[in-house]
């Protein structure tokens, strides 16, 4: 078990974002918990505020294959895929590669790449129907720390179960009060949120044995005015 930033070469914010109670309430958890338009392509105060490929992936397929040694035919699963953005670009990059991706969003999935689109489907999380070390990679981001902890502990095995012991997952964590409620007070769709201690606790619970990376206040830039 290793923490590793897989996603470092993604752009960083240039401008500090601020997170207090007023930033994202209870309403605007509402609407985004639908993954619906409003999510993806609505006011930002609902999520992304337009969800577009820009090509900011293709840093981050090149870094998979290199830092996990996987072979030009490997075959990938992405949790959580969105849109399938990152996926393209890996078969962009290996066009020998098999790219797969499990989403919940209908929305994400009906408005994904045409390049990839028949190869995401709708799924469940905590119950992945492939089957055992089926792939060479798996990478689930911003996913884990979306779900209650029970579900966390069940896709986290999950993870486990599916991949080769080659794996990405990024987990929601904080180390002051401080800390803990700008991320709360930022996030729409973050439910289980822990320190890292207890995070690597529920790591070892499941048996999760591949590369980690924490989200949280200082990774996100975020200021509380």
């Amino acid at each position: 078990m290793r923490k590793y930033n897989l996603l470092k070469d993604l752009p960083k914010s240039k401008i500090k974002r601020v997170a207090n109670t007023k930033t994202r309430t209870i309403k605007e958890r509402i609407i985004s918990s639908y993954r619906d338009k409003n999510l993806y392509d609505g006011n930002r105060k609902y999520g992304y505020g337009g969800f577009k490929y820009d090509g900011r992936w293709i840093p981050v397929a090149k870094r998979i294959f290199k830092k996990y040694k996987l072979k030009k035919n490997a075959r990938i699963l992405q949790i959580g895929c969105e849109k399938g953005f990152l996926l393209h670009d890996i078969k962009l990059l290996y066009p020998n590669s098999e790219v797969y991706g499990i989403e919940v969003s209908n929305y994400a999935v009906n408005n994904s790449m045409k390049s990839i689109k028949k190869n995401i489907k709708i799924g469940s999380f905590t119950e992945i129907n492939y089957q055992d070390s089926y792939f060479d990679f798996v990478i689930a981001i911003g996913v884990v720390y979306s779900l209650n902890l029970r579900d966390a502990i069940r896709s986290l095995k999950e993870i486990v179960r599916v991949s080769n012991n080659k794996s990405f997952i990024n987990l929601a964590s904080y180390s002051t009060p401080k800390e803990y409620w700008m991320f709360k007070n930022w996030t729409l769709l973050g439910s289980t949120i822990l320190l890292e201690n207890e995070w690597l606790e529920v790591l070892k619970h499941t048996r999760y044995n591949s590369d980690y990376y924490f989200t949280n206040s200082k990774t996100l830039a975020l200021v509380s005015k």
